[in-house]
């Protein structure tokens, strides 16, 4: 392969903003309360300067959300053509239609505390719409904003390359399959999954590499994360609680793909014919060298900072409009089943006995939130943040984190991909990897606290 010559100019495009991006989303940064990330810290920020308003102002969004998509659904599929980006935002399936138009029912419900006291009581919806809601506001706003510093400018391209090595021995899995993780990871969960199911419907990945990537690599991003650790009241230990994820997340990504469902799905490819990657590293490079000319092919594409603010604008409204009204909806359900009905003590009742053997206080209220994060990833956090043990919300968390489908984002979209899982499949892969990192967690757990 012929060297192209590249100048400071094109060297300056990868290093600066991917540098910026590096700090602001993974350098730990010591506050009065503890360390943090610099992401975090402006989150907290804008929540101090809109207190009083953010509850109106999640109000609205869903509510906006609802009556674009009901718009959209009435127009057809010509509706917002002029604009994919709006177009793929406000027309959705009939489910997700009735999903957003009941978000925005219990949202008014809530905010003006009409109807039911059970929709709208502090345990209910006035924790979601007065408290989480305000969290992903703040952590989305940035965080969608600065994503394209991670994404565009070559990081993942570099990392891509590097990571050919360690993905094929570790997991079966090619090398390029990193950068899905490493989307997911910096931006979203559900960024991996069309990636992954994207690349798997062109050919570079069998139907067990997209199963296993799917599902074991569309972690959940630093943004989430956040929101998470803030909810549990441990927003100082975001460093060691991310450093237990990562420990957790990992070991569980060794075994998935070794045992069944994952190690049973066929090594062929969707489409006749295709061969996957070619993983070689040409001649007169190596590794880095390749990764970094990646790189800085990938940087000189972005030459416009309207894009990139245009990016993190489309970004956090997808955020603010994809996920909060989901929160509403199936969060406000699920916290009203959990405080008053029994269901969610009976489905945790098996993990009462394994968590008083490994010494998690209160045992017995840490194990309602057990499977409950099957139907979406913050009722966890959400129903363990009233714990008085900062040790039972670490783990909750934690778990929370590392069990990675949930029904209303990950795992919804997996279902309506190309990517080869059943339901039964994804229901299974939840509990195996709920039994694999608790374990892990609560060891991590007792030597910290």
């Amino acid at each position: 392969m012929e060297k192209k010559s590249y100048n400071i100019s094109d060297h300056l495009r990868f290093i600066i903003p991917s540098v910026i991006g590096i700090f602001l989303f993974m350098t730990p940064v010591s506050t009065g309360e503890g360390m943090t990330i610099p992401i975090a810290v402006l989150a907290d920020w804008i929540q101090e300067v809109l207190a009083g308003q953010l509850s109106a102002i999640m109000m609205i969004i869903i509510v906006l959300t609802a009556v674009l998509t009901v718009i959209a659904r009435i127009k057809g599929s010509d509706a917002f053509a002029k604009t994919p980006f709006f177009q793929e935002l406000f027309y959705k399936s009939t489910f997700w239609t009735v999903t957003r138009v009941v978000a925005a029912v219990f949202a008014v419900m809530v905010f003006f505390r009409l109807g039911p006291e059970a929709i709208h009581s502090a345990d209910t919806g006035q924790l979601l719409l007065g408290d989480l809601l305000h969290v992903l506001f703040a952590v989305f706003l940035f965080a969608g904003l600065f994503l394209p510093l991670l994404m565009n400018y070559g990081l993942l391209d570099l990392f891509g390359t590097l990571m050919t090595k360690i993905m094929r021995p570790l997991f079966k899995l090619p090398g390029r399959s990193s950068i899905d993780s490493l989307a997911s990871w910096i931006g979203d969960g559900t960024i991996g999954v069309l990636m992954t199911s994207k690349q798997y419907e062109e050919g570079y990945y069998t139907k067990r590499e997209a199963a296993v990537i799917g599902t074991t690599f569309s972690v959940v991003s630093i943004t989430f994360t956040l929101v998470v650790i803030s909810e549990v009241g441990l927003g100082h230990m975001f460093v060691p609680f991310y450093l237990t994820v990562i420990l957790a997340g990992f070991i569980a990504a060794l075994i998935m793909p070794r045992i069944p469902p994952l190690s049973r799905k066929p090594d062929t490819y969707v489409t006749e014919g295709a061969s996957g990657i070619k993983e070689e590293i040409p001649e007169g490079y190596n590794s880095f060298t390749f990764g970094y000319k990646k790189a800085l092919d990938r940087s000189g594409k972005e030459t416009s900072v309207y894009k990139f603010f245009k990016e993190g604008g489309q970004n956090i409204l997808d955020m603010w409009m994809g996920v909060a009204p989901i929160v509403m909806a199936f969060g406000l359900v699920a916290l009203m089943i959990a405080e008053y009905t029994p269901l969610f003590s009976w489905l945790g009742l098996p993990f009462i006995p394994l968590l008083e053997l490994m010494q998690v206080p209160y045992a017995q209220a840490a194990s309602e939130t057990m499977l409950i994060g099957f139907a979406d990833m913050f009722l966890p956090a959400i129903i363990g943040a009233t714990i008085e043990a900062e040790i039972t919300r670490f783990i909750i968390g934690a778990l929370s984190v590392t069990q990675l489908i949930y029904m209303s984002e990950v795992g919804g979209l997996l279902l309506g991909s190309k990517v080869p899982v059943s339901f039964k499949d994804l229901f299974f892969i939840f509990l195996i990897r709920t039994i694999i990192t608790l374990p892990i967690i609560t060891l991590i757990a007792h030597i910290i606290f």
